[in-house]
């Protein structure tokens, strides 16, 4: 039988990331099949996750999907010794009004699958506090559980025992705690953690974080204090709707960010997936009948990308007759001009006229509700779709016809609809399921 534990803390930036990883990793050197999730709408971090453990890590998101879509997708852990769910934010951080099965908070997939919560606190600039925090955590809701506590950053022995005193007094157990130790932590980008793939020595740095947590954390504390769980069987994945019988997918390190859960349901629905890589100069397969292009950093390669006529000719043959749709990242290289956050400007492929600008930058960050106002592949007019948006480029111009009336977790309507031209669609949020 699976145990299961989640990884969370009172704020970003505090080291989940790195705990889940070193943790996944030290556990697998133990022989243990570890099973990683991610809570929330992060398409960076499964793929570290996948790199610690060797088995693919998919998205939880009470937010945008049914309880039923979230116990099919952690059915996968059936098999796994351990199941490690990383949160995003804090614990309770969600939106205010609920979605499909809840805020989107962490909290609420502790509450669901019944994993208790191992929070990682930095107690930098405190001492007797940070007990007083994990205390106001543990209080909060009555379904959540508290595992215990792994201290981050540590400062020296004796603020250890300051802060491991208090929180014993609290009856709070701490199951570790870490010296600061800057080899092992993960370089940033603007949308979080630079990707896996980008990382030659990932394997190196995840296993130097393991040895790490592996002297300075209680393992068998860890074990013992994860919730022994019974998955029901793994449902169908086929409710994730495929665009296509067969999708030419743009996959490379400028359109890398989909959600694994999306890929999979799309095989499991019986369609086949063809990558090509717009860097490498390549087009969609020609016997595809649908392409998408997922999101990722196009600005950072925006002059290969203008260069690359090649791809920009064969994409511009194939949206002549069959549909295409670019999510995000995906969605601006569709359009007429990217400018890159040093001003440089690049042309791209101008099948929708959309002009996008990073040199001005503003962040647009939220849950996105999309009420189609034509079809895109795979899913008809008025069909709802929720996802999340996530990216710091301005809109220039945007002169097509709205693709959808988009809404925030508020119900406030956003400026970004999304475009249409012919067979050519995009929207600057990244798909997560449909609203059914």
């Amino acid at each position: 039988m699976p145990r299961g534990l989640i990884i969370s803390a009172p704020a970003s930036g505090v080291g989940k990331t790195t705990l889940t990883l070193a943790l996944a990793r030290a556990f697998r050197d133990r022989a243990l099949a570890v099973q990683c999730f991610k809570s929330g709408p992060d398409y960076i971090d499964p793929a570290f996750h996948a790199a610690a453990t060797g088995r693919v890590s998919v998205n939880l998101d009470s937010w945008a999907m049914t309880r039923q879509t979230i116990e099919a997708l952690v059915g996968r852990g059936a098999d796994a010794d351990l199941v490690l769910a990383e949160g995003s934010m804090g614990l309770f951080d969600g939106v205010a009004m609920p979605g499909v099965s809840g805020s989107g908070a962490t909290a609420d997939i502790a509450a669901m699958m019944g994993w208790p919560v191992l929070l990682v606190i930095d107690p930098s600039g405190q001492a007797q506090t940070a007990a007083a925090v994990a205390a106001g955590l543990r209080d909060f809701r009555s379904n959540v559980r508290l595992a215990g506590v792994v201290l981050n950053r540590v400062a020296s022995p004796r603020h250890e025992s300051l802060v491991r005193g208090a929180l014993a007094d609290a009856g709070i157990p701490v199951l570790g705690a870490l010296p600061r130790h800057a080899e092992i932590e993960l370089p940033k980008r603007h949308l979080g953690l630079v990707q896996a793939e980008e990382r030659r020595d990932i394997d190196h740095l995840i296993g130097e974080a393991a040895r790490f947590i592996v002297r300075h954390v209680d393992l068998d504390a860890v074990l013992q204090s994860a919730a022994d769980w019974s998955p029901k069987p793994a449902l169908s994945a086929a409710n994730f709707t495929p665009p296509g019988q067969r999708i030419a997918l743009a996959r490379d390190v400028a359109f890398s960010f989909i959600y694994p859960h999306m890929l999979e349901g799309w095989r499991a629905a019986g369609a086949e997936i063809l990558a090509f890589s717009p860097l490498a100069d390549e087009g969609p397969d020609a016997s595809a009948d649908v392409c998408w292009l997922p999101g990722g950093y196009p600005e950072l390669h925006g002059g290969r990308l203008a260069a690359n006529q090649r791809f920009q000719s064969a994409l511009a043959c194939f949206a002549a007759t069959r549909p295409v749709h670019g999510e995000c990242g995906g969605y601006m290289v569709l359009g007429t001009a990217l400018t890159d956050a040093e001003g440089v400007h690049h042309a791209m492929t101008g099948l929708l006229g959309l002009e996008t600008s990073f040199a001005r930058r503003r962040m647009h960050l939220g849950y996105r509700l999309a009420e189609l106002a034509s079809p895109i592949p795979g899913y008809r007019t008025g069909a709802r779709l929720r996802g999340h948006e996530f990216h710091y480029s301005t809109i220039v111009a945007q002169p097509d016809t709205p693709l959808a009336t988009v809404h925030d977790a508020t119900g406030a309507v956003v400026e970004e609809t999304g475009s249409r031209r012919g067979n050519v669609t995009g929207t600057f949020f990244h798909l997560i399921a449909e609203d059914k």
